[in-house]
């Protein structure tokens, strides 16, 4: 609206022209609205809005819209900012819960200020309704004939330490009435939905408490009987059994029949049908798999009653195509369908299926086809392997692209989080596997212990065991895609990881040698202040308890005894810090409150301690994930470089280092004043530094002659090249320079906090054509003061022998380019273990009009 808040609009709709009118305003919430839902005659609209508690004690809407108006500008006005905690779960995700809760609200469709508090503090207390859902279903509903809602809230005292949402109704018709609890479980219920002939109210249930990765059963809550019922769904097998996958989403048949549902199997999000009542032999109905590979979601259906036919819309995506919206065929359940769905019971891994019947589907939009038509994006690979305790389990590997069989690759190995998440075939913003390949390496993921689409044991198979059967599934998994794909060069490989894949990043930097750089993301580094400095105390207390345990995971209860008998200390990857040697990139964010950032700090503090080379990359803005789209574009550059400089790939390939040629063939401009035939090249003495560089140049573009050039005890050697080699006035001129280990020990490159700052670590000589040295620019000038360098904080990174530090110079910052002709840069560095002065070889470049 035009005051900057949130409200509801309505706007006409001319259904022949398919077009939307001019908009209304309807509401004037003072504290917004949000997440409108039309009742089924159309005639009022549910929404949510952040209230303060308190004011929804006032016995009419305008009395509470006037004190929570009073209470904002109060908070506004007071220079004091301080906020008083008496609970837990005071921040949440990636903000400070602040006094206001999230209330379930309704307002009349003809006038705004017909609005009514359904969920008031003296139903549900200082509870939230409905409560925070992280990309669930949605928490309220409407009944079929709009006198009746459901929500869900959870009203236990502490909810940061408790999972169990549960399913309210309330009636409108009736003044008097109050919410009436319909669920029973101790775990979480949520995404109540009514069937469209109002017997039923569908949700999806938890049964153990404190579990947020318990299996989501899918309830059928009799509103005539009200009882509460199960809706199993069994699998087209010889003994019948029940289906051990989660119901992620699910709507009801236009006709009440059937529940069409999405799922995770085997790396896809599939639809999945099943009829609520018996099919005509008495037996239960087996459901059906409608949909093959890619991830669906956001389902929709409407049916076309006199062709007995439904047709379903959802989104659908894939790991190589952005989401797109598809439409699905499929016939009503008495009705032979247009293709017939494939049983479940043949997805059992690894058994690949023996029926691909699937629903009818056509792609309705193309939004990105545009866009990806120039890209070559490859497709993923499927691949099956043994992991721990014998177990079956799968990974994933996404070539480069312009891929070449012959050729050996680097490997990003990507560790998912949750542990209870899953890799498979969708697209993603955030860690985009196709985008990890792009730069030239071979991405494999695993599905390790934990991951979901393989059933609740294999879920419940990370649990008080973060450090263990995932480990060892993840490691086997690697060695599997080493084994299988030739491709792959064992000696250049990168894991990286977010969240638990951060937790598991820093388990494998503490516990094996065998990667050659790590990438570690709001990772969890010490389990034991991480239960302190975490949001959600539920999660830690399940994950962390020991096996067989019904008391909650507390770090004091386990103090006084063995590491052996902690799953805090036991599976702490800084307890085991001193193994580290693996370079390692840290990242984490200000307002992560899931893992806090102390987290990252305290490991990139172990890190530099213990002179492990080691970097860190920190987000004010950002929570959990990376959102914003510039964080975003430097995370990947971060993360793309750190993996390249470290697997010696693109900027960092190895050049082909040679003693210097006794004559260099000179390029000669005969307008130029340059000598010609053959010249050796000078030994010339430092001048300017170079400036700020952006970003490292391509590998290999330059035509000029690179050599090493060394003398005596040296224990590094610098390179340089161009490119391009010719350059109009005014255009930049990147100088790439490449200092490289040649001792058999470490050397610390010191340089200014940065990631490319060569006027701290090099001299840098710049000559025209008559051998002059070239005019410095004002920045030249300041950043060749010795005194002022000296006095700029450095940072250190340590080069392994036989390894190189690379930065990028730009030439005409620091020096004036303004007139044509021929430039020779040579770059010297002072060995501060020998105290020689280690000079380049000499790069020549054109500067043309």
């Amino acid at each position: 609206s035009t005051d900057g808040l949130s409200q509801i609009f309505l706007a006409p709709w001319d259904e022949a022209a398919g077009t939307v009118g001019t908009p209304v305003r309807l509401t004037n919430v003072r504290t917004e609205a949000d997440g409108a839902i039309w009742s089924p005659d159309s005639q009022r609209i549910l929404f949510v809005s952040r209230v303060y508690p308190g004011c929804s004690d006032e016995p009419v809407w305008l009395e509470e819209d006037n004190c929570d108006r009073k209470q904002d500008e109060a908070a506004a006005a007071n220079p004091v900012k301080a906020q008083i905690f008496n609970h837990l779960l005071y921040r949440h995700w990636d903000h400070y819960v602040g006094p206001k809760r999230s209330h379930v609200l309704v307002v009349s469709a003809t006038d705004g200020n017909a609005v009514r508090d359904l969920t008031p503090r003296r139903e549900i207390d200082d509870s939230e309704a409905p409560t925070f859902s992280l990309g669930g279903p949605m928490g309220y509903a409407w009944a079929p004939d709009s006198k009746e809602i459901a929500f869900v809230t959870n009203v236990d005292l502490v909810p940061a330490a408790s999972t169990n949402n549960d399913v309210f109704t309330l009636r409108l018709d009736d003044p008097a009435a109050t919410p009436v609890k319909i669920s029973t479980s101790l775990g979480s219920d949520d995404g109540p939905a009514y069937s469209p002939d109002g017997k039923w109210l569908a949700f999806r249930s938890q049964e153990r408490a404190g579990y947020e990765s318990d299996r989501f059963r899918l309830m059928l809550f009799d509103r005539q009987g009200g009882k509460t019922k199960e809706f199993v769904q069994k699998l087209n097998r010889p003994k019948g059994a029940d289906f051990d996958g989660w119901i992620d989403e699910f709507v009801w048949a236009p006709d009440s029949s059937a529940l069409i549902f999405t799922s995770g199997i085997e790396g896809n999000e599939a639809i999945f049908r099943h009829v609520v009542w018996k099919n005509n032999s008495g037996a239960d109905t087996p459901f059906v798999r409608l949909t093959d590979r890619g991830e669906f979601g956001d389902i929709h259906v409407f049916s076309v009653p006199t062709l007995h036919f439904t047709e379903l819309v959802a989104t659908k995506m894939a790991v190589d195509s952005p989401p797109e919206i598809a439409i699905l065929g499929l016939a009503e359940p008495n009705h032979e369908m247009l293709t017939t769905g494939i049983p479940i019971g043949s997805m059992v891994p690894p058994v690949p299926p023996v029926q691909e019947d699937f629903a009818k589907e056509v792609q309705l939009t193309h939004l990105n086809d545009a866009n990806l038509r120039p890209l070559d994006l490859p497709k993923m690979d499927s691949y099956w392997f043994t992991g721990a305790e014998g177990t079956k389990v799968q990974g994933f590997v996404i070539r480069p692209p312009k891929f070449n069989p012959a050729r050996k690759y680097p490997v990003k190995f990507l560790i998912h989080g949750g542990p209870q998440g899953a890799w498979g075939d969708a697209w993603s913003y955030r860690w985009n596997p196709e985008l990890m390949a792009a730069s030239g390496y071979v991405v494999v993921m695993v599905n390790p212990r934990g991951s979901t689409g393989y059933g609740q044991a294999f879920i419940d198979g990370v649990n008080g065991d973060w450090g263990g059967k995932a480990y060892v599934d993840l490691m086997k998994g690697l060695d599997a895609a080493e084994a299988k794909y030739p491709f792959i060069d064992k000696a250049r490989e990168c894991a990286l990881g977010a969240s638990y894949g951060g937790y598991m990043a820093d388990w494998i930097l503490t516990h094996t040698d065998r990667f050659a750089c790590i990438v570690t993301h709001d990772g969890m580094f010490n389990p034991q202040s991480a239960y302190g400095d975490t949001e959600e105390l539920w999660f830690n207390e399940w994950e962390f308890r020991t096996p067989g345990s019904v008391a909650p995971g507390q770090p004091w209860r386990y103090a006084a005894g063995p590491i052996a008998n902690d799953p805090f200390r036991k599976w702490s990857p800084m307890l085991s810090i001193e193994n580290a040697k693996t370079p390692t990139l840290v990242i984490h964010s200000q307002k992560d409150y899931r893992l806090d950032v102390s987290e990252g700090m305290q490991l990139f503090t172990a890190l530099q301690r213990l002179n492990v080379p080691s970097k860190m990359l920190y987000f004010p803005d950002e929570g959990h994930w990376i959102l914003k789209p510039q964080n975003s574009k430097l995370w990947y550059e971060t993360v793309g470089d750190w993996c390249d400089r470290w697997t010696k790939t693109n900027d960092y390939a190895v050049m082909p280092y040679a003693a210097p040629p006794a004559a260099v063939e000179a390029k000669v401009d005969p307008k130029t004043e340059t000598p010609k035939g053959k010249t050796k090249p000078q030994i010339v003495q430092a001048t300017a530094p170079a400036a700020v560089a952006p970003g490292v140049g391509a590998m290999g573009q330059s035509t000029a002659q690179e050599e090493m050039v060394t003398t005596g005890q040296a224990s590094f050697a610098i390179a340089i090249s161009v490119s391009p080699d010719e350059v109009r006035i005014g255009s930049d001129v990147p100088v790439k320079i490449a200092l490289k280990n040649i001792s058999k020990r470490q050397i610390v490159f010191g340089h200014r906090p940065g990631m490319n700052n060569p006027e701290f670590s090099f001299e840098i000589a710049v000559k025209n054509a008559k051998g002059q040295m070239v005019e410095e620019t004002a920045y030249g000038r300041e950043a060749s003061d010795t005194r002022r360098r000296q006095e700029e904080t450095r940072t250190t990174e340590f080069v392994q022998p036989g390894g190189s530090a690379v930065q990028t110079a730009q030439l005409a910052k620091l020096v004036s380019l303004s007139r044509p002709g021929w430039y020779t840069v040579r770059v010297s560095r002072k060995d501060s273990a020998s105290g020689e002065v280690v000079r380049s070889n000499e790069v020549k470049f054109a500067v043309v009009p």
